[in-house]
C-alpha cells in the first residue's frame, strides 16, 4: 500500500468520528508545521461538524510565527479550561499528549502526527495517525486534502508551504520525495508575496545579543558544537541559533541550550549522521520531556533537576557523553 492509499485509508477511519451536532477544538503546540496542519484539519472537519477552533498551548513571540498568523489570517486561541468546557471534542496535530504537560488529562479523539512515538508514552485516541517518514506534517495533511478531492485556497496552500519549508529547514534536514512533492503541488497554489512576507520577518533588534553570546560561547563535541545563550525570553532564539549554526559545512550536529524562567531548554539539529530525537530521550528524558525527530529535537527541565550544576556545564557533560561513548574502530 502506498502513502496515499494509506492516507485514504487513514479518512475512511476518521470521518465516521465527525458529527454535525458536535464542536471540536485543534489542539497544539504552536509553530508553523503545526499552526498549518491545524488549519488543515480545520478545513476538513468544518463542514461536517458544528464548530471548529484552534488552541495553542504555548505563548507566540517569534516574529515570523505572528506574521504567519497576521498575513494568512489565522485566529489561535490560548488553550484555557474555560475554552475547553466549550467543545466536546479534541484533535492533537503535529504533537503527542507527552509532550506538553498542557496536553495531559485532554482526552483527544484524534492525534496526528510526524514524530517518531515512545514505546513508554503509547498514544491513546479514537483515531491516531503518526507517519514519522514525513518530514512536515504540513506534507501529510496536503495528502489529506488530495485525498479528500479539497483543493487548498491561497493562504491555506501558503500556510502549508511555509510548513513544509521550516520543518525541513528549507529541504536541508528530514526532507523526502513525498515533501517535495506536496511542495510542488503547494507552489503554484501558494500566495508567493505573502509567504515573502513572512520569511523575511525571523528576527527582533533586540535579540541580536542573545545570538552574539550564543555564537561566541560555541565549545567543540567532535564534528558537532554546544552553545549556550544564557537567559532568553523565548525558546525561538535557541532554535534560531541551532539553524544558523546547522548551516556550517564542517558542523554535522549541534546543541543550543538557554534558561527560560526556572527551566533549562535545549535544542537540538543535526544533518542526519546523528538520531537528535534519541539523543535527547537518551540524555535528558529523566530530567523532563524530551524527544523528537531524527534531525531534530528538544528538552526541556527545570534547574533544580540539575543540584546545583550550571545549566551550561551540565549540558555539555550531558554531551560529551555520547560523544565519546563510540566504540573505537577495531584493528584490521
Amino acid at each position: 500500500m502506498d502513502a496515499m492509499q494509506y492516507t485514504e485509508s487513514c479518512i475512511s477511519r476518521l470521518l465516521p468520528l465527525l458529527r454535525r451536532d458536535e464542536k471540536w477544538l485543534i489542539i497544539m503546540n504552536a509553530d508553523p508545521d503545526a499552526i498549518a496542519s491545524g488549519q488543515a484539519l480545520k478545513r476538513i472537519l468544518v463542514r461536517r461538524t458544528a464548530k471548529v477552533s484552534l488552541a495553542r498551548v504555548n505563548d507566540i513571540r517569534r516574529p515570523d510565527n505572528l506574521a504567519m498568523l497576521h498575513y494568512l489570517r489565522i485566529g489561535l486561541h490560548k488553550l484555557t479550561p474555560d475554552l475547553l468546557s466549550h467543545y466536546q471534542r479534541f484533535a492533537l496535530v503535529d504533537s503527542q499528549p507527552h509532550h506538553h504537560p498542557s496536553f495531559a488529562g485532554i482526552n483527544f479523539s484524534v492525534v496526528i502526527d510526524h514524530h517518531p512515538t515512545v514505546p513508554e508514552f503509547p498514544v491513546e485516541a479514537e483515531f491516531t495517525d503518526i507517519r514519522p517518514e514525513y518530514g512536515a506534517l504540513s506534507t501529510l495533511m496536503t495528502e489529506y486534502l488530495l485525498a479528500m478531492n479539497i483543493k487548498p485556497g491561497k493562504l491555506l496552500a501558503t500556510a502549508l508551504l511555509y510548513g513544509i519549508r521550516t520543518d525541513t529547514g528549507n529541504f536541508s534536514r528530514g526532507v523526502n520525495e513525498l515533501d517535495l512533492l506536496a511542495y510542488s503541488y503547494l507552489i503554484h497554489l501558494a500566495d508567493n508575496i505573502r509567504l515573502s512576507s513572512i520569511s523575511r520577518s525571523e528576527l527582533r533588534m533586540a535579540w541580536i545579543k542573545y545570538l552574539t553570546k550564543g555564537f561566541e560561547s560555541l565549545r567543540p563535541l567532535g564534528k558537532g558544537r554546544f552553545s549556550f545563550a544564557g537567559q532568553v525570553p523565548t525558546a525561538d532564539i535557541l532554535v534560531i541559533i541551532a539553524d544558523v549554526l546547522m548551516r556550517v559545512h564542517e558542523f554535522r550536529w549541534v546543541a543550543v541550550a538557554g534558561v527560560i524562567n526556572d527551566h533549562l531548554v535545549v535544542i537540538l539539529r543535526s544533518d542526519g549522521s546523528r538520531d537528535m530525537g534519541q539523543m535527547a530521550e537518551r540524555l535528558f528524558m529523566q530530567y523532563g520531556p524530551a524527544g523528537g525527530q531524527k534531525s531534530k529535537a528538544r528538552a526541556e527541565m527545570p534547574l533544580l533537576s540539575l543540584n546545583g550544576q550550571a545549566p551550561d556545564d551540565f549540558v555539555y557533560s550531558k554531551l560529551k557523553t555520547i560523544k565519546s561513548s563510540r566504540k573505537p574502530k577495531t584493528p584490521t
